[in-house]
């Protein structure tokens, strides 16, 4: 049973999702339409008119029933237990689930009727004790800082931590049509390349059966009419689901054996360059706050889309430059990360957003002073 089989289940996986969340988000636009559930205009919004924000209720269905048919099958023709260890697989799948349904049930009551961010915050360190209980966390930092192997508390309380910050980066960073989606979909196909290679076929599958919900999502997100009513959002429901799946992904490439990574790539550099961008416009944004007077945890309009907005671009625009950018930030950190430190590329990565941000600050200030008004925060 070689990697070509894992392929074509991949890919099956993937049409399976594709095709389910196609068949349910049409059915949720009737709904929301229907009830009059819509997402509302204020001031930070960059949308106009009426649109639902209930296209994430589709995911956790779509991916539970593509993942879970696909291994069934396996199991019941007798091909996934030649695979060494399943239960090191099933154990923490069956935990990610619960804990799926933890924020899939906070992000739809977020938006129907609003949870306050300190509910969200307990609900996420819920949900992610569940996945250190079932035994997948951050054994090693693979050299970061010079840090190895080390004890098992500070594994599980950075593990339980990297999965609330990864789940409200994809959260916050969900400002324009398609950028959290697209986001999430190089990762998860980045992932899915990782795990592949790796030979941790199973969480690929998982990879698939995410990466499929967001394929009929971006479609409807990008290219839908709001007039049309074709046009939804994907709400803290999908942006917390996303999220809390590209965490969990993020903590098992961590659990990959060395010797199982290709090329030499560094465990801890394969585990962060997907996630990369948004985490690193979550730092920004929140000292950013900070620095300001603001409460960190408030939204407001000072993400890396709105600066690319403030220079004049349209929303389709900074989407591109953006995942651009997320695809080369990702390119440069696989290629650096079997000849350099993690700790270097690291800082590398720093130095370049870092510099990338003053640059469109300097760039928005020069706008503002030609049109003589305010246009960023």
């Amino acid at each position: 049973m070689g990697i070509n089989y894992w392929i074509e289940n991949y890919l099956l996986c993937l049409l399976i999702s594709v095709l389910l969340t196609g068949l349910i988000i049409p059915k949720i636009l009737l709904i929301a339409f229907r009830k009059q559930l819509f997402d509302e205009i204020n001031e930070r919004k960059i949308h106009r008119g009426v649109v639902p924000r209930l296209g994430g209720i589709s995911f956790l269905p779509a991916l539970v029933f593509s993942f879970f048919i696909i291994i069934g099958f396996n199991i019941r023709v007798g091909q996934v237990p030649m695979m060494e260890s399943l239960d090191m697989f099933i154990v923490p799948t069956l935990f990610l689930v619960c804990a799926l349904m933890l924020m899939y049930v906070v992000g739809m009551a977020d938006d129907l009727i609003g949870v306050r961010y300190r509910a969200k915050f307990l609900f996420q360190i819920i949900a992610g004790s569940l996945i250190v209980m079932s035994g997948m966390w951050i054994p090693d930092l693979y050299g970061f800082l010079g840090i190895h192997h080390w004890a098992s508390w500070l594994g599980w309380i950075l593990s339980v931590f990297v999965i609330i910050y990864v789940t409200n980066a994809i959260n916050l960073i969900d400002g324009i049509d398609g950028l959290a989606s697209g986001l999430s979909a190089i990762a998860l196909a980045f992932y899915s390349y990782v795990f592949f290679m790796s030979g941790q076929y199973v969480y690929a599958l998982l990879s698939g059966a995410t990466l499929g919900t967001l394929i009929p999502f971006f479609y409807y997100n990008v290219f839908g009419n709001a007039e049309r009513h074709t046009k939804i959002f994907m709400g803290d429901t999908g942006s917390l689901t996303i999220g809390f799946v590209l965490a969990f992904l993020c903590i098992a490439v961590f659990n990959i054996p060395v010797e199982a990574v290709p090329g030499g790539e560094n465990n801890f550099i394969l585990a962060l360059a997907p996630i990369l961008l948004p985490c690193l416009d979550v730092v920004r944004v929140f000292f950013h706050r900070v620095r300001n007077g603001n409460n960190p945890f408030l939204s407001d309009k000072c993400h890396i889309h709105h600066k690319l907005l403030a220079l004049g671009l349209v929303q389709w625009q900074a989407l591109v430059y953006i995942l651009i950018a997320d695809a080369l930030f990702i390119i440069c950190n696989l290629l650096l990360s079997s000849i350099l430190s993690p700790t270097i590329i690291v800082l590398g990565d720093l130095a370049v957003w870092t510099l990338m941000n003053v640059l469109l600050t300097h760039m928005i200030r020069i706008r503002e002073t030609s049109l003589g008004k305010k246009l960023y925060e």
